[in-house]
């Protein structure tokens, strides 16, 4: 079961969904539209290795927009900082972003109950395309949980991307043991 937009605005009112800068326009029948910050990052590397911290570069989109082209993988943030306290998260990919071939995210499309933060984006395009600072990309959805939680993600010891800043943040796969 996926909340409704009162639901969505319940769930604000008590304080387990947190959304910031929040806009009512923004708040689709079943979903929250967000929207692309000012920061994206490419790898340093060319070749990437899973068990080495892998160095990123920022930058920040200009006014007049941005190109995003084929084969480089970039790491873009949400503008919004969001919160839940009680549900799990889904990010997902805006139609008319689909339209212009922009793909938001690789894999991580699902947030854990106690995500604290702003959302990195794994961008990737089908063509060169221009893109601008607060341009909507996505959209969050909410599901309930059945039972209990032990331990919330914000809690978690080994939560590797808990308080996400304004900036992407890069992969710390290399902290699992493997």
């Amino acid at each position: 079961m996926i909340l409704s937009d009162i639901r969505i605005q319940e769930e604000m009112n008590k304080g387990t969904i947190v959304i910031k800068p929040y806009d009512r326009e923004c708040l689709g029948s079943n979903s929250y539209d967000i929207h692309l910050g000012k920061w994206l990052a490419t790898y340093r590397a060319h070749v990437l290795d899973a068990r080495k911290h892998n160095e990123i570069e920022y930058f920040e989109i200009p006014d007049e927009g941005f190109v995003l082209y084929p084969h480089i993988f970039y790491l873009g943030v949400t503008l919004e900082y969001t919160e839940t306290h009680a549900h799990v998260p889904f990010l997902e990919g805006k139609s008319s972003t689909g339209r212009l071939g922009i793909d938001i995210h690789a894999t991580a499309g699902k947030g854990d109950v106690g995500f604290c933060g702003h959302w990195t984006l794994e961008i990737s395009v089908k063509q060169p395309v221009k893109v601008y600072k607060g341009m909507p990309v996505g959209q969050l959805i909410y599901f309930p949980v059945e039972g209990d939680i032990e331990i919330k993600y914000n809690q978690k010891k080994n939560a590797k991307y808990s308080s996400q800043p304004e900036k992407p943040v890069e992969s710390m796969m290399w902290k699992n043991r493997f």
